[in-house]
């Protein structure tokens, strides 16, 4: 199998949507960080944002706009940056499970399938 570098888009461009920014102050966005709009789209805004507040109207992944826009997601990291500082967007992390709340669903499932069992 021949692997092809990773096209990352024109450099130009990418320079243009991000003003000239190559990193994210934080690490606010990870891949499956699910992202809201939280409001529409005003005039003047860049057609990306445009597109980012289009598609989030419902939970989106970082990594799925990121394929959407078909941009890099460190460019779309930068661009949900802008977003979240303006109040646009919400990022939503998900949900972990600590071990006792893991191990207490497995007790339930097993009574649950015992009383199943029972029937």
């Amino acid at each position: 199998m021949i692997r092809r570098p990773v096209d990352t888009g024109d450099p130009d461009r990418l320079y243009t949507v991000t003003g000239g920014r190559s990193r994210v102050d934080d690490d606010i966005f990870d891949l499956v960080t699910l992202i809201v709009s939280e409001c529409a789209p005003t005039p003047g805004m860049q057609s990306e944002q445009v597109k980012i507040l289009g598609m989030c109207r419902h939970p989106t992944a970082v990594v799925e706009i990121s394929a959407e826009l078909k941009l890099p997601v460190t460019v779309v990291r930068i661009l949900l940056g802008d977003l979240l500082a303006t109040n646009r967007i919400t990022a939503r992390h998900p949900r972990t499970v600590d071990a006792a709340s893991a191990l207490l669903d497995s007790v339930l499932l097993k009574e649950v399938l015992n009383g199943l069992r029972n029937l």
